[in-house]
């Protein structure tokens, strides 16, 4: 079975720090792509970072870029989020998300986690 779990979302200040787990069964950690969306209310959701299996590349939104990484754990099959220096405007629901291969869009996708940055 194919599952994204992702957990870590709660209540910050600006400029706090929170950790995001996605923990991936076996097929979807596989997966040639991963990556973590966001959607705050009445917006788009946003790509904000991804990491590729294949060549081992991480990408990131220019709204995220320098505060948050990517990162993956293959011994727990878990990829992470790591947000430093929040901001109000990082409120959103938090989602993980898995592509099987290039050009299949995002197959898999977790169940999502609020993240919610006060001033």
């Amino acid at each position: 079975q194919v599952s994204l779990v992702e957990s870590g979302g709660g209540s910050v200040q600006a400029g706090g720090s929170l950790r995001l787990s996605c923990a991936a069964s076996a097929a979807a950690y596989s997966s040639y792509l991963m990556a973590w969306f966001r959607q705050a209310p009445g917006k788009e959701r946003e790509r904000i970072a991804m990491y590729s299996t294949g060549t081992g590349t991480t990408f990131y939104a220019d709204s995220v870029k320098g505060r948050f990484t990517i990162s993956r754990d293959n011994a727990r099959n878990t990829l992470y989020l790591q947000m430093n220096s929040l901001k109000p405007e990082d409120t959103a629901m938090y989602y993980c998300a898995a592509a099987k291969t290039l050009g299949t869009g995002w197959n898999y996708w977790g169940q999502g986690t609020q993240v919610t940055v006060s001033s």
